[in-house]
């Protein structure tokens, strides 16, 4: 029954992680703001500082204090630092799903509205999905100065491989929940890929930031990244995995330089990175 197998893995799709909040690096300060979203709800976006304006975005399951490594060494530098959770994540409001579900398309909304409130970035930080959802608005004419992406998200063709052979499902429902996700975003899976955003034009000066020993993105999506988008540097980091990596001095130190442009520039080959390991940094 592929209909009644679709809208079971459709709800299975939508459904957070049942995990605990993970690390919180926020420093004291922040002041939170309630943000509308255009299905209903607000998100909470919580900002510190003053200057130019850095926006990090979480991932699936995430939350806003997971980036909060990269806060105070952005407002030492003059930035103004604000952190979006997504619906249904962290302390905003359930999305249109119901509580612990959500959609890329609400984060997407939440970032637009985000920017729409506090005005345009200079600088986007995504971790995990969030790195699609910095792509998104990037398609759809964000222009900030630069990018940082953290342990990026591969296709979401291959994430709906890869989640309809975990539940074992036939070819018939495949192409069900497929074309329900669809329906759900309104555009193909293919639109939400970042490698050919590369051919596009889209993309500012790039900062790639992933483990080798993740386990939930592969490292082949960064290298493949940065090998598609101009004016991009990877920098590989050793033994943090998926989450550790974003609290990692080598990654923060690279993000941080990466968009205040200290350091070496971005304009480097794309088959340029650098190795860091971060057993010996953590």
């Amino acid at each position: 029954a592929p209909a009644a197998a679709d809208r079971r893995a459709l709800d299975l799709w939508c459904t957070l992680p049942a995990v605990p909040r993970r690390q919180d690096g926020r420093p004291a300060g922040g002041v939170v703001h309630r943000v509308p979203v255009p299905r209903g709800g607000t998100v909470a976006v919580e900002t510190w500082g003053e200057g130019p304006t850095v926006v990090l975005v979480h991932g699936w399951g995430g939350w806003r204090g997971q980036l909060g490594a990269f806060v105070a060494p952005l407002v030492d530098a003059g930035h103004r630092v604000i952190a979006v959770d997504a619906p249904g994540h962290g302390d905003s409001d359930p999305g249109y799903l119901g509580p612990r579900r959500g959609t890329v398309m609400e984060f997407v909304e939440a970032l637009e509205a985000t920017l729409e409130r506090f005005g345009p970035a200079t600088g986007l930080v995504g971790h995990s999905m969030g790195c699609t959802v910095v792509g998104q608005v990037l398609a759809a004419g964000a222009t900030p100065e630069r990018v940082a992406l953290v342990a990026p998200n591969h296709g979401f063709e291959d994430v709906v491989a890869m989640f309809t052979g975990l539940l074992r499902l036939g070819g018939r429902t495949a192409d069900h929940l497929r074309a329900s996700l669809e329906e759900v975003a309104g555009r193909p899976m293919a639109g939400f890929d970042l490698a050919p955003l590369g051919e596009r034009g889209v993309t500012p000066p790039t900062l790639v930031v992933h483990d080798r020993d993740d386990r939930e993105t592969p490292y082949r999506v960064a290298v493949e990244l940065a090998a598609r988008w101009p004016d991009t540097r990877l920098v590989t980091t050793q033994g943090l995995g998926h989450h550790r990596v974003l609290a990692s001095p080598v990654t923060v130190d690279a993000v941080v330089a990466h968009l205040v442009e200290r350091g070496p520039g971005p304009g480097v080959t794309p088959a340029a990175n650098t190795e860091a390991s971060g057993e010996t940094r953590r």
